[in-house]
């Protein structure tokens, strides 16, 4: 039979030919589960789903990092800012606040100027 009529044969490619010369490999990767389940409510009393969307310092997270929708990014942003209001939540996480510094010497005297 000729090669040309073989049905169901792929042609060989020639060597260093790829389909996708520049494109990426595909990877396997894996979904990460939503952090609201469909029970959860978005409420600025709900302080453990709160504190989820909630860097150390107090910051709000970004959706890139949190994976939430936009609507629900939009919902917990005004949870957060309710709860900070009524003194739910800090506006700043600082803890260092109010640790003393360690003081620095300082020289006594008359400074002398080079010349």
């Amino acid at each position: 039979m000729d090669k040309s009529k073989r049905p169901f044969r792929k042609s060989k490619r020639p060597f260093g030919k790829s389909k996708r010369p520049f494109g990426k490999s595909k990877r396997a990767f894996r979904r990460r589960l939503p952090l609201i389940q469909a029970g959860d409510q978005i409420d600025y009393r709900n302080m453990g789903l709160i504190s989820r969307f909630i860097s150390e310092r107090g910051k709000i997270l970004s959706r890139r990092v949190t994976r939430l929708t936009l609507k629900q990014q939009r919902l917990m942003t005004l949870a957060i800012k309710q709860a900070r209001i009524l003194s739910s939540l800090p506006f700043i996480n600082n803890e260092n606040q109010f640790e003393k510094r360690e003081s620095t010497d300082r020289t006594t005297g008359r400074r002398t100027r080079k010349r």
